[in-house]
């Protein structure tokens, strides 16, 4: 009498699974997407904030020069730098929100689907054969399940 339910729950993809989409096109475009813009905009940042710190040492004239009143060019240069922190954090957001989220929620999606076939199809089962598979690779023979 065989009393498992008809469609057990597989649960959570194994390390196989996450492998297999990290190796997917899909999975490289969305990092390629997410490299291409992070990148070169933290490096811009990092040469800004830097230049700000060896102007600040090395050109106390220049930045000393008064610009308005009682602000000099250091401080303007430092409101920048928040200023461009907040700028980057919304731009990041909104190329995130139009190029990375749809591509992210595609490949979301396509596994959850994957997944919900697996547990209709076969369940326990297909992981099963999976675990016999990989055992017989780690001892060298092949069960006759």
């Amino acid at each position: 009498m065989d009393t498992a339910p008809e469609h057990a729950n597989p649960g959570p993809p194994g390390p196989r699974d996450y492998t297999d989409v990290q190796h997917s096109a899909e999975f490289g475009e969305l990092r390629r997407g997410y490299r291409s813009f992070v990148f070169p905009l933290t490096v811009a940042f990092i040469v800004w904030y830097l230049l700000y710190v060896l102007l600040s040492n090395y050109a106390g004239g220049f930045m000393g020069h008064k610009v308005v009143g009682n602000l000099n060019v250091a401080f303007v240069f430092g409101l920048a730098q928040f200023l461009t922190t907040f700028l980057i954090a919304w731009w990041y957001s909104r190329f995130a929100a139009a190029k990375l989220d749809p591509k992210a929620e595609a490949l979301k999606t396509r596994l959850e689907a994957e997944n919900l076939q697996r547990a209709a199809g076969g369940g326990i089962g297909h992981q099963a054969d999976r675990l016999i598979k990989d055992k017989s690779e780690l001892t060298g023979k092949e069960d006759d399940a």
